[in-house]
């Protein structure tokens, strides 16, 4: 049994000192600083340090834990407030008993024995002990202790219980898991708990660490990029090159010599002021400089010239197209009453012009009354003409129609469009609607949210370069309508003559003349397009193209594309009338003439690769080789019957694809007597 000792106590508040371990203390209390005096007249200045188990100003023995340090009292410094003292751990004691004794408490302590293996070579003591070494020196790296004075520190601690101790004394952990550290008198079982502790701050540090590094790549490189950007500015400036400067002043003079309406202007101005008063680096300046970046590469005054001879452009859809008739009459009688009403604007601002001069050398006569000059031209509601030069001349004569073309895929919607363009001379520019759901597509994001950008419509503008294009409105019966707007809603100021010249888009936020522009939409049904914006637009019907037109297309667009994209050429590859004709009737059954390509590029492709083998020379393919090569037809048209039956008829139908005939079958069953007819010969009458 150990030796039993009468030493002083010292009760410590939130704080437990561990064997082997060095602890600075302050003490204040009357009791305790008794207690210290007490061990520092004693001849081996020992005293025992244990915790209370409550942190309150008056000890009593039942407040203090059974299991405390036995330390010794190192250097003492005392001040007005109380005493400083230094406090190096011996070894765990045990108190037997608390006493009152001139006015402090002493204790009888036994020294407590550690629980160290019975193996001490044991495997898994010894990984236990090598594991919390280097969880312990990896936790004072992590911590920012420099690496020689945690190699210094544990090469000193060659025990483990000591070290046990030693690491238990500085990990940041609560005063009731210290003690219960303290009270562990077996050796493994305290390593492994001081394990887990340490694995605990070093999983909280890895953490600690990966949140510091993202924060880091957020605001580090933007506050690193500004750093950059100041140092960059502040040499340009010493150097005289100040570009950002230069930039800036280049976009002010841009916007300012932009002819602007009076509202766009306002809102340039105040977003001028705005971005002057605020950091260039500011994430709100990059927002502005966006705003007005778009603001000025939009074609405020910028229009194309025109071209409206109708021969030329009866030339330009002739060699684009064949066939389509009716529609190019129909593009050609739009192109001419566009052509007399730029003539009669050209006469009628003549004819101003000359009658301003003409008052400013002579008095203006007596201005007749209202009602007589209104009933020379009576408008719709009936009130005045506004006189020259009110401002009011877009209202002299109504705007164009927004055309509509309606037919099956593949017979020349777009391409059409595209030739319009080419033979007024204006800039094109196309938009796909197929699938748009959002009302932001057409009409843009407002600032406030983060990547906002202008509409399609206003992308298109910037796109096009000029006010007046031709502007392509692809697969308008394609829009869908979700919980973020319906897009053909938005559509209608769009295509509205009477409403586009001050289009707002929600981006801009000011009002942009969309009136000049030559609108064309598309669709495949017309049936999908809502009834409000179907009234806005003029229909023009597309067919599908014959047999025969189908041939000339073919001879003189089709193959020749299809020959040049496969490498080949005329005198390598020859294709008869014939065999052009059965690709049509055998492979295909469309409106248009897309499949058609493919199958004549589908042939082009397997002649060229019989070429490049040097399997053939060249080759003329006529119907036996367009099967040969194409493999079994995939239409099977019907044929009529050689000789009439009972209850059989041949039928004529015809489809946009093309036309065909149908056998139709009658037969009788037992029933009422009743005449039932199939749905699709309901409105024939008996």
């Amino acid at each position: 049994m150990s030796e039993r000792m009468t030493i002083p106590v010292l009760p410590l508040r939130e704080v437990v000192l561990f064997p082997s371990v060095t602890a600075p203390i302050g003490a204040g209390r009357p009791a305790t600083l008794r207690a210290i005096e007490a061990a520092l007249a004693s001849e081996d200045k020992l005293i025992f340090a244990v915790s209370q188990r409550e942190n309150i100003e008056d000890v009593s023995p039942d407040l203090l834990y059974t299991i405390g340090t036995v330390a010794k009292v190192g250097q003492v410094q005392r001040g007005l407030a109380g005493m400083q003292l230094l406090l190096h751990g011996e070894h765990r004691g045990i108190a037997m008993e608390y006493q009152e004794h001139e006015g402090y408490l002493q204790a009888i302590v036994r020294k407590a024995e550690e629980m160290v293996p019975d193996d001490p070579e044991d495997t898994a003591y010894v990984a236990l002990y090598r594991e919390a070494r280097e969880r312990a020196a990896e936790l004072g790296h992590k911590s920012g202790l420099p690496d020689e004075v945690v190699q210094q520190v544990l090469a000193g601690v060659t025990d483990p219980g000591q070290f046990a101790d030693l690491i238990s004394g500085y990990i940041d952990i609560e005063p009731a898991q210290r003690q219960v550290l303290l009270e562990t008198l077996s050796v493994k079982e305290r390593l492994r708990r001081v394990l887990v502790h340490v694995q605990h701050h070093v999983t909280v540090l890895d953490a600690q660490e990966d949140i510091k590094s993202q924060v880091q790549e957020e605001l580090g490189e933007r506050q690193r990029e500004m750093i950059l950007r100041e140092q960059l500015k502040t040499i340009k400036q010493e150097l005289g090159e100040d570009e950002e400067g230069d930039e800036f002043d280049e976009l002010r003079r841009t916007l300012s010599e932009l002819p602007l309406p009076d509202a766009a202007r306002k809102e340039i101005d105040r977003e001028l002021g705005r971005i002057s008063r605020i950091s260039r680096e500011s994430m709100e300046s990059q927002v502005i400089r966006t705003f007005l970046e778009n603001v000025a590469e939009l074609p405020w005054g910028i229009r194309s010239e025109d071209h409206l001879d109708l021969a030329q452009a009866e030339a330009i859809l002739d060699e684009d197209h064949y066939a389509l008739w009716d529609v190019k009459d129909r593009v050609l009688e739009f192109l001419a009453v566009r052509q007399l009403r730029n003539e009669a604007e050209a006469r009628e601002a003549g004819a101003s012009a000359e009658a301003a001069s003409d008052s400013s050398e002579e008095p203006a006569p007596e201005e007749p009354a209202p009602k007589e000059s209104a009933g020379d031209e009576p408008e719709d509601d009936g009130s005045p003409p506004p006189p020259v030069g009110t401002g009011n001349e877009d209202d002299k004569a109504p705007k164009g129609p927004i055309l509509l073309f309606v037919g099956p895929p593949g017979v020349g919607k777009t391409s059409v469009a595209k030739s319009i363009a080419r033979a007024m001379g204006r800039e094109y520019v196309r938009i796909s609607l197929g699938g748009a759901r959002d009302e932001a597509d057409i009409r843009g994001h407002r600032r406030t949210y983060v990547g906002a950008m202008p509409g399609r419509i206003i992308a298109g503008m910037k796109q096009a370069g000029t006010k007046n294009p031709v502007f392509l409105l692809d697969e308008v019966d394609k829009l869908g309508v979700s919980f973020q707007g319906d897009p053909a809603s938005a559509l209608l100021e769009v295509l509205d003559p009477a409403q586009n010249d001050s289009f707002t888009d929600h981006y801009l936020g000011v009002p942009f003349d969309l009136s000049e522009v030559l609108f064309i939409a598309t669709a495949n049904f017309i049936e999908n397009i809502p009834g409000p914006l179907l009234d806005r637009m003029e229909v023009v019907e597309f067919s599908g193209y014959t047999d025969r037109e189908k041939l000339h297309i073919a001879r003189r667009y089709l193959l020749p594309r299809q020959l040049i994209e496969n490498g080949l050429d005329r005198e390598r590859l020859a294709v008869t009338d014939e065999a052009i004709a059965e690709a049509i009737a055998a492979y295909t059954r469309e409106a248009g003439v897309r499949q058609l390509e493919r199958e004549l590029g589908k042939l082009a492709r397997k002649v060229a690769r019989r070429i490049a083998s040097d399997e053939i020379t060249s080759l003329t393919v006529d119907v036996e080789g367009v099967r040969d090569i194409l493999g079994r037809p995939k239409v099977h048209p019907e044929h009529a019957a050689e000789r009439d039956q009972f209850g059989v008829a041949t039928a004529m139908y015809y489809t946009p694809a093309r036309g065909d005939i149908m056998i139709v079958f009658a037969s009788t069953i037992r029933g009422k007597c009743d005449l039932l007819l199939s749905p699709h010969f309901c409105d024939v009458t008996m």
